[in-house]
């Protein structure tokens, strides 16, 4: 084995909702941008409550990368919670793309 770091080969799907000073702050597009950096599927929107919702998918340790990332996001935003919730089921996303508010 040689030294390096090794990526995980196990998928996961999570589902994560972001509250705080989140939009209007350009945390979807800023999520767009990182996600696809890291390969991920999936997609995230506004919500009417004013938090932010995202799917992420892909290799468990680039989703806990990306996860870990948005505890801080953009520079403009302030995130005060990251809470983590079982993805619902359906069919793979494929890229990672921004949706309309729900």
């Amino acid at each position: 084995m040689t030294g390096g770091q090794v990526q995980s080969s196990v998928q996961t799907t999570v589902r994560v909702v972001i509250e705080g000073r989140v939009q209007g702050v350009w945390y979807r597009g800023w999520t767009v941008d990182n996600a696809r950096t890291r390969g991920l599927s999936g997609w995230v929107r506004n919500r009417r409550d004013g938090s932010v919702e995202a799917v992420f998918s892909g290799p468990e340790d680039k989703v806990a990368d990306m996860m870990q990332a948005c505890e801080n996001g953009p520079p403009a935003a302030r995130v005060d919670a990251v809470t983590r919730h079982a993805a619902r089921p359906g069919a793979p996303e494929t890229g990672f793309t921004q949706r309309p508010t729900e």
